[in-house]
């Protein structure tokens, strides 16, 4: 962000709130630039025993995550969370747990982790590109995004998880 969103003057570098952020250069205006992490939803989808990963259409081939998205407006958590399942995969959902919150700096967002259990015959929204099902005992975390919160699952569901 370049420009003041309120008056369109030049944003410019400054201490506010004890850190370095972008404010507005008007006189009067106070408009600062906080960018604060995005909430995130996303989901371990278990479905008919498998465990769903997704591949985003503009991700690379190969690479995989959680069904993920965006909390709305006026959404909690856990209505976010089942909307994505329904919008990507085409699923009916029920939450079984909260797994925890992660922080992913890289993208600037604050994922808030569920595991699901879903049925129906999966649908995918133009959004993903395709999907893997996968045995829960063959998941393996990945480092990073929300990596942490599948490793999270794989311990309480008693899964080994690799160092």
């Amino acid at each position: 962000m370049r420009y003041c969103p309120l008056c369109r003057e030049p944003l410019v570098a400054g201490q506010h709130a004890g850190r370095e952020r972008l404010a507005c250069s008007a006189a009067g205006c106070d408009f600062v630039f906080w960018n604060n992490p995005l909430p995130v939803v996303g989901a371990v989808v278990e479905h008919d025993g498998l465990i769903v990963l997704a591949r985003n259409a503009g991700w690379p081939e190969g690479m995989f995550g959680l069904v993920t998205g965006y909390l709305e407006q006026n959404e909690t958590p856990e209505q976010g969370i089942l909307r994505e399942v329904r919008e990507e995969l085409g699923l009916q959902a029920e939450i079984v747990s909260y797994i925890g919150h992660y922080a992913f700096p890289r993208a600037n967002q604050l994922i808030l982790a569920f595991h699901l259990r879903a049925t129906g015959e999966i649908v995918l929204d133009p959004e993903l590109a395709e999907i893997r099902r996968i045995p829960p005992e063959r998941l393996r975390p990945w480092p990073t995004g929300t990596g942490p919160a599948v490793r999270d699952w794989l311990l309480r569901q008693g899964y080994p998880v690799p160092e």
